[in-house]
C-alpha cells in the first residue's frame, strides 16, 4: 500500500496512474496498444558504445547493436515468455530452450539424410527498406543468406572452426536455402540462425561499406538512423516492417514506438540518476546495491531480477609460471572467502556456484551439492591449506603477478582490492592493472593478456559455454587452458545428437574444469532491471536470441498519457 499512496502523491491524485501501478502485467498487455513516442533504454551493456557494425569483424556486442534491423532466421518465441503465460523469462544471453525457437526470416526448416541437411524456406515479401546511397527497396532472398554466411565464414577475423561442420550453403530457389553438413552439431541453428554472429543483411550494404554505420540496413522492426560514439545508438521505426503482434485477440502492425534509443553511460551513479528522473525508459543493469534507494525515491519502478548470465572468474595462465602447478591454482581458489563475497560484498544477491554451467539450463546444470568432495573444497575458504600448498608448489614465500581488469565494471572494480586483499594473506600480491574495454578486450584475443585476468564471460549456452573457455586456443580463452583429452571430449559433445547423452558429457567435463582449476571461481552475482509504468507488454525479457533484444523492443509500447500525468 505505501508504494500505491506514494504514486498517489507523486501523480497528484491520478485514479489513472493507481490503477496502472495496481494492474498486474497480464493485465497491462491486454491493453490496447498506442503506436509513436521514443523509448530511452540503459541496455545490459549501458556502459559500452558500439564495438563494431560490420557482421564479418565476428564482433560479440554486434547483435546488441545491429539486431533492431538486421534480422536472423531464427528468434525467440516470445509468445512463450512468462509474461504471456509461457514458462521462459528470456533472460539468458545465448540460449533459446528447443521448444522457445521460432522461425524469423525462416518460414519453416525441414531435415533431410543423405546427405545431411536442412531446407529452410523463407517467408515471402520480407522488404529491404530504402536506403539511399545504398539500395533500393527490395526482397529479401535465399542469395542474401547465402552471401550473409559465405562473408562471415571466409572472413579473416573468422573463428577457426566455427562452420567445420558445415559443407555447402546454396539457394535452390528463391526463397530456399540448403544447409548440408558434413556432420551432427549439437550448435547448428545456433552458430548460423540466432548465434551471436548470424544475422542476414544485403550484399548492397557490404558494397557501400559495412564497416559504416551509415551504411547499415537490413529487414527488421527499425532502421539505424544515428550513432555518435561513447553517447547514444538512434533507430527509428521501419515503416514497411514485416510482422505482426496478436494483442487481446488482435493483430497489430509492429513496432509500437517510432524510436529507440540506446544511452551509452560510463558512470553508474550517471545512469541510475537517469533512470530515477525518469530520462531513461528501462534500465537493465543494476546493482544489488543501488536497489534499496532506487525503491525508496522512485517507488513506481517496476523490477525484475535475474542471475547474472555471465560468470565471473579471475584467469590463471595455465601456460606461465606458477600457474602450470595445479597445486597453485587451487591454492588462490581456497584464499579467497568466496562465502564471505555473497555475504557481504553482494548483500546476498549471489550464487556461490553458477558458472560454467548455469541454473537456468536444466538438466546441464549440477548444484556445488552434487560435484565431487575436490570441487567443492574449492569453495571453501581454507588459508592454512592454501599456504600448505603454496609451499609443497615450491612458493612458500608466494609471489607477485599482474591482474587485468576493466574500467567498464563497477562491480568489478570494487571486487578486485577485495582479492588483493585475501591473496595477500597468503603472501601472494597482485598488480592491478585498470584497462578500457577495447584495450582490455584485445588483450585476451590476441593472447597477450596478463598472468590473471578477471572477466565476465557469457554462459552462452550448454555446449558453447565450455568450447569457448576451454577449447585448444579458442578466442575466449584467458587460462590458455590446452588439454587434447578435453578437447576430444568437447568434440564428442557436438557430434552427439541424443540430447540425454550429450547431458552426461557436460556434466563430466564441467565437473573436470572445475576441478583442475584454470580460474578463481567467483559467485555469479544477481542483477535488476528496473522500468517506468509508462513501458506496456514488458516484464524485463532481456534477450530474444544471442544478445540480441531487437525482436522484444519492437513489442513494446509507451503509454504517453500516462508518462505525461506521472510529470516525464
Amino acid at each position: 500500500m505505501s508504494v500505491i499512496r506514494n504514486a498517489w502523491r507523486l501523480a497528484a491524485g491520478s485514479a489513472a496512474i493507481l490503477l496502472a501501478l495496481a494492474m498486474p502485467a497480464s493485465a497491462q498487455t491486454e491493453a490496447k496498444p498506442q503506436y509513436g513516442g521514443t523509448l530511452e533504454i540503459g541496455t545490459v551493456y549501458v556502459t559500452l558504445s558500439a564495438l563494431s557494425f560490420d557482421p564479418a569483424d565476428w564482433n560479440w556486442k554486434l547483435n546488441h547493436d545491429t539486431g533492431n534491423y538486421l534480422e536472423q532466421l531464427f528468434a525467440a518465441d516470445l509468445s512463450k515468455s512468462k509474461k504471456n503465460g509461457g514458462k521462459h523469462p528470456f533472460y539468458a544471453d545465448a540460449y533459446l530452450p528447443s521448444d522457445a525457437i521460432r522461425g524469423e526470416l525462416a518460414e519453416s526448416w525441414e531435415w533431410k539424410k543423405d546427405p545431411l541437411r536442412v531446407e529452410i524456406r523463407l517467408r515471402k515479401g520480407i522488404m529491404f527498406p530504402d536506403k539511399p546511397g545504398v539500395m533500393q527497396s527490395r526482397e529479401l532472398t535465399a542469395e542474401d543468406v547465402v552471401f550473409s554466411y559465405n562473408r562471415l565464414a571466409k572472413s579473416p577475423k573468422a573463428q577457426a572452426g566455427y562452420f567445420s561442420y558445415v559443407d555447402k550453403v546454396e539457394a535452390t530457389d528463391r526463397h530456399t536455402v540448403v544447409f548440408t553438413f558434413n556432420s551432427f552439431h549439437a550448435e547448428w541453428d545456433y552458430r548460423f540462425g540466432w548465434g551471436y554472429y548470424s544475422p542476414i543483411y544485403p550484399k548492397e550494404m557490404a558494397d557501400a561499406g559495412a564497416t559504416n554505420w551509415k551504411n547499415g540496413n537490413g529487414t527488421g522492426p527499425f532502421m539505424l538512423t544515428d550513432f555518435v560514439q561513447g553517447n547514444s545508438n538512434t533507430y527509428s521505426k521501419n515503416p514497411i516492417y514485416w510482422d505482426k503482434e496478436k494483442i487481446g485477440g488482435a493483430e497489430y502492425k509492429l513496432p509500437f514506438v517510432d524510436k529507440v534509443v540506446y544511452r551509452t553511460i560510463k558512470d553508474e551513479a550517471t545512469f541510475l540518476t537517469a533512470l530515477r528522473t525518469g530520462k531513461l525508459d528501462i534500465l537493465e543493469t543494476i546493482r544489488w546495491s543501488a536497489v534499496d534507494e532506487l525503491k525508496k525515491s522512485a517507488p513506481q519502478l517496476q523490477w525484475s531480477k535475474w542471475l547474472n548470465m555471465s560468470g565471473t572468474f579471475l584467469a590463471m595462465r595455465v601456460d606461465t609460471k606458477p600457474f602450470d602447478d595445479i597445486r597453485v591454482r587451487r591454492a588462490l581458489n581456497l584464499a579467497v572467502n568466496k562465502q564471505e563475497i555473497v555475504k557481504e560484498f553482494y548483500g546476498g544477491n549471489a550464487e556461490l556456484f553458477a558458472y560454467p554451467q548455469h541454473p537456468d539450463y536444466g538438466g546441464y546444470f549440477e548444484p556445488l551439492s552434487a560435484m565431487p568432495d575436490s570441487v567443492k573444497e574449492l569453495f571453501t575458504y581454507n588459508p592454512e591449506k592454501a599456504k600448505k600448498l603454496l609451499a609443497e608448489a615450491g612458493v612458500p614465500k608466494g609471489f607477485t603477478f599482474k591482474v587485468q581488469v576493466c574500467s567498464c565494471s563497477p562491480d568489478h572494480i570494487d571486487l578486485i582490492p577485495l582479492l588483493a586483499a585475501y591473496l595477500e594473506q597468503v603472501g601472494v600480491k597482485i598488480e592491478i592493472q585498470t584497462m578500457e574495454y577495447g584495450a582490455f578486450l584485445s588483450a585476451m584475443t590476441t593472447k597477450t593478456n596478463a598472468a590473471g585476468y578477471l572477466m565476465n564471460n557469457g554462459h552462452t549456452n550448454p555446449t558453447r559455454s565450455l568450447h569457448k573457455s576451454f577449447f585448444t586456443k579458442e578466442v575466449w580463452n584467458p587460462s590458455q587452458w590446452s588439454d587434447p583429452k578435453l578437447d576430444a571430449k568437447l568434440d564428442e559433445m557436438y557430434r552427439t545428437s541424443d540430447e540425454e547423452k550429450r547431458v552426461e558429457i557436460i556434466r563430466d567435463i564441467t565437473r573436470e574444469i572445475v576441478d583442475k582449476a584454470p580460474y578463481i571461481w567467483l559467485p555469479t552475482p544477481y542483477i535488476f532491471t528496473a522500468w517506468w509504468p509508462w513501458v506496456k507488454n514488458y516484464a524485463g525479457e532481456l534477450r530474444a536470441g544471442a544478445v540480441r533484444p531487437g525482436p522484444i523492443y519492437a513489442r513494446i509500447w509507451v503509454d504517453q498519457e500516462l508518462k505525461k500525468k506521472m510529470g516525464h
